[in-house]
């Protein structure tokens, strides 16, 4: 049996790239006269914006230190040790770039492993061992403090969370098993499975102190001092830290039940991970913890040398780096500045898009539309949501005074817009309705203002055709909701230029959106492949496949919501609308259908009502259809949906509408919610042999959103 030394610098061999986090000792006189603290402070050298990771040349570095206060506590030197981080972060756990490298499960085993045995020790110490969390921690760093006797937390901790369920892992370091043990299991599968799940939302201070993970909470500008004064209190008996007792009958059978309804909301069995910690807590629900960190090696070895895990990881670097730094943007330096913007329409969509202007930018924003009455009801809803932010303590008086201060409306365009440097129209949806908008905007605007369209499937270029200055004009398309769903693609005509279109990604960043550069094709990326997968749906559906085997079949892609319910959620006539235009660009593959546009004209909202309480299928709905007589299995109907979206991804390549496959993967899961354990969608074609069925090839290169040969 390798030692845990051996096992981490075999890791550490596999791993030569490693940004190392040292463990520093230092020794303080505690207050009270309470007797000597070690304190180890994990750092890895660098500010806040590259946040301390564990990887095996790390958990070395700790081991190291433990060595140094094992024998300190053994000989009496020391009363107690407590662990923090470097300004403004704890520890976000375990450093990916290393699992992305592993090939054999025997040193994924071995990670896992040896991060049990580094942060075990800590339990182990022969002296009361305090965890000070003074700033962001997630996964293994949230873990190594759930080794110590006590915790702290500052109040000003922006960010704490276990997501390793969220990219395809189990929280592998004892989160499976202390964190229920120590909270409770409802409590814990809160954390490790619905938070986790729920895009990954994080917790503040002030929850994971309500939850009881943490023992006491201080403000961040004393907060070492406030956490030494307090381990001082409990070193010296004045303070008894008193815990829940845990119930280990039938309310953790429950929570456990409660946590595999929630994954199957989620990904309908498609994903492993939520159900391995699942396992795990309720394996440890009258197991030792050691049986419970075996289960947490074995469960983790697995998921990293599984291909879910893989894609997981490159959506994770997908978002939080090729978003960063978009593909094929222009030289930032070429934007100009935006120190007003103008909005054509006071709408819903439009208001919404005043709002994150005003809010982002903090300029002036101007809404116009045909009467006084739409442009007061526009000023009206954004000023309406600012009000509702300043109700819920997001922002404070005379941000919200200022806010609205900036949102302003005007029947003259030419009187807002004269000075304005950036104009988006939120439209009707309609060729004939943008162009004369664009038209009357170039009279009134300055030669250098960007004319931006939130179209999302009309052409840019013809949109700007009849303009003197074309080049000035560029997509700018959200999804709705607005404040919520980050994508933006960002859509360049064949006369944009470089500096309007440096501009408006100038302006994405600014809003904090995922900007993709999208060549001006029909529907762009999002609506062209959700059209053709829906298309090919309600295809199946009209043939004479019945609607509940449809759903049934597409659920192994673990989908935020079923197709059909996705229709209902973007309204019928739009979709038809879009199904109209990309019928128009590509009638072979895009049909439009017939019972859809009887549902339309019918006013119906979907397929779906409610009766008491329940979802069914609309029988006035289902009176106006007609149906075929071929009938497919679920596996049928789940193979031709996937390979319509292959073959329209493949195309789409083909033809240049996004520099790279990553780019529809990215628009997929920041403008779809399509599920990070697909890695979007390219990930899972390819590991399904879709891809090569289709076209012949993968999308991606082997390694790439896989386990490297």
């Amino acid at each position: 049996m390798s030692t845990t030394t051996e096992l981490l610098q075999h890791g550490a061999a596999l791993f030569p790239g490693e940004v190392v986090t040292t463990a520093h000792v230092r020794h303080l006189d505690l207050p009270l006269q309470a007797g000597k603290l070690a304190l180890i402070t994990l750092d890895n050298g660098f500010d806040h914006t590259k946040p301390t990771t564990f990887g095996p040349g790390s958990l070395l570095k700790l081991s190291v230190a433990l060595d140094q206060v094992e024998a300190e506590a053994a000989e009496g030197k020391i009363v107690g040790v407590a662990i923090t981080g470097k300004p403004f972060i704890f520890a976000v756990g375990a450093d990916l770039k290393g699992v992305e490298i592993l090939k054999e499960h025997a040193d994924a085993l071995a990670i896992g492993k040896g991060g049990h045995d580094v942060f075990k020790r800590i339990a182990a110490l022969p002296v009361p061992s305090f965890a000070f969390y003074n700033g962001a921690a997630m996964g293994g760093g949230v873990e190594v403090g759930l080794h110590a006797t006590y915790r702290t937390v500052s109040a000003g901790v922006p960010a704490f969370s276990l997501p390793e369920v969220f990219l395809g892992l189990v929280p592998g370091w004892g989160g499976c098993t202390i964190l229920p043990n120590l909270i409770g299991p409802s409590k814990a599968i809160k954390v490790i499975i619905e938070n986790s799940m729920s895009q990954n939302k994080q917790l503040k201070g002030k929850d994971v102190f309500e939850l009881g993970i943490a023992d006491a909470i201080f403000e961040p500008a004393d907060f070492l001092e406030q956490s030494l004064l307090w381990a001082a209190k409990v070193l010296k008996g004045d303070v008894v830290v008193e815990r829940e007792e845990i119930d280990r009958g039938k309310a953790w059978d429950d929570a456990v039940a409660w946590g595999r309804l929630v994954a199957d909301a989620k990904v309908h069995g498609a994903a492993p991970a939520a159900y391995k910690a699942l396992d795990i807590i309720q394996q440890v629900k009258d197991q030792d913890l050691q049986a419970g960190f075996d289960a947490e090696d074995a469960a983790l070895a697995d998921l990293i040398m599984s291909g879910e895990l893989r894609s997981g990881i490159y959506a994770f670097n997908l978002v939080q780096r090729r978003a960063k730094r978009p593909f094929g943007a222009p030289d930032k330096s070429l934007a100009r500045p935006v120190t007003k913007v103008g909005v054509v329409g006071a709408g819903l969509m439009a208001s919404q898009l005043a709002l994150l202007f005003a809010r982002r930018l903090e300029v002036p924003v101007v809404l116009t539309d045909i009467d006084q009455e739409r442009i007061d009801k526009g000023v009206g809803y954004v000023h309406a949501e600012i009000d509702k932010l300043l109700a819920k303590g997001r922002i404070g008086n005379d941000k919200a005074n200022r806010l609205k201060g900036l949102v302003t409306g005007s029947l003259d365009k030419a009187a807002g817009f004269g000075d304005a440097d950036f104009v988006i129209e939120a439209v009707f949806e309609e060729m004939g309705v943008k162009q004369t908008v664009f038209a009357d905007l170039e009279n009134v605007v300055s030669p250098t203002c960007v004319l931006a369209t939130n179209t999302s499937s009309l052409s840019v270029t013809e949109m700007a055709s009849k303009l003197k200055h074309p080049e000035r004009v560029v997509g700018f398309h959200f999804f709705n909701p607005v404040a919520i769903l980050p994508l933006l693609e960002i859509v360049r005509g064949e006369q944009t230029d470089d500096a309007s279109l440096a501009t408006a990604f100038g302006v994405s960043k600014k809003l904090k959106k995922t900007a993709v550069l999208c060549k001006d094709a029909p529907a762009f990326v999002v609506n062209r492949i959700l059209t053709r997968f829906m298309g090919e749906i309600q295809t199946i559906i009209d043939e004479g496949t019945p609607i509940a085997t449809v759903e049934k079949g597409v659920e192994p892609l673990g989908l935020p919501m079923s197709p059909i319910m996705l229709l209902e959620l973007v309204g019928p006539a739009i979709a038809l609308h879009v199904s109209e235009t990309l019928h128009g660009a590509f009638p072979e593959r895009f049909a439009v259908s017939e019972n859809l546009g009887k549902v339309v004209k019918a006013g119906k909202r979907g397929f779906y009502t409610w009766v008491d309480g329940k979802q069914v299928l609309d029988p006035e709905v289902l009176e106006l259809l007609a149906f075929g007589d071929t009938v497919l299995t679920e596996e049928q109907v789940l193979n031709r949906s996937l390979e319509a979206v292959a073959q329209e991804i493949g195309l789409m390549l083909e033809e240049g509408v996004v520099g790279e496959a990553q780019d529809i993967d990215l628009c997929m899961i920041t403008g779809a919610g399509w599920p990070f354990h697909l890695g979007g969608i390219t990930p899972y074609l390819d590991r399904e042999g879709v891809s090569d069925r289709v076209n012949g090839k993968r999308f991606l290169a082997p390694g790439v959103a896989s386990v490297p040969a």
